[in-house]
């Protein structure tokens, strides 16, 4: 399963040019990720309540074009690997049929307290759903 997501640039996530930052990509995958989760059925909120967290240990993108302010962006989500204690998301933002960026994001399943701790049973299950092999 791949979750789309769009976006308007803001302006608060450009430069004085106008031109999207860098920056703004990991925020715009983060929205992708949550979408994903949430139309998984586990809304991230409802994953922490239940004692599970999911930091990023690694992260990477890919810049090929530029994002203006007030463009629409849509950012198309997808898991790539998937293990017992361990997440990886991948990402593509596109303008129109446009490819602007690609990244990914791989997350580690941890407790509050930042103990290493298995993925619950109906997330891995829910992710394992939307798991893909492709990379493109």
């Amino acid at each position: 399963m791949e979750h789309v997501t769009p976006i308007q640039v803001r302006y608060a996530e450009t430069d004085r040019m106008g031109a999207a930052h860098h920056s703004s990509y990991l925020l715009w995958f983060e929205l992708g990720r949550t979408g994903l989760l949430r139309a998984s059925g586990h809304p991230y909120r409802d994953i922490e309540a239940a004692g599970v967290l999911l930091p990023v240990v690694e992260t990477g993108s890919r810049f090929l074009r530029g994002a203006e302010y007030d463009d629409t962006i849509v950012i198309h989500t997808r898991v790539t690997q998937l293990r017992s204690r361990a997440v990886t998301f991948a990402y593509r933002c596109l303008r129109d049929d446009e490819l602007l960026a690609t990244g990914f994001t791989r997350h580690i399943c941890v407790t509050p307290q930042n103990h290493p701790r298995r993925l619950p049973p109906d997330v891995f299950d829910a992710l394992s759903s939307c798991l893909t092999h492709n990379d493109n």
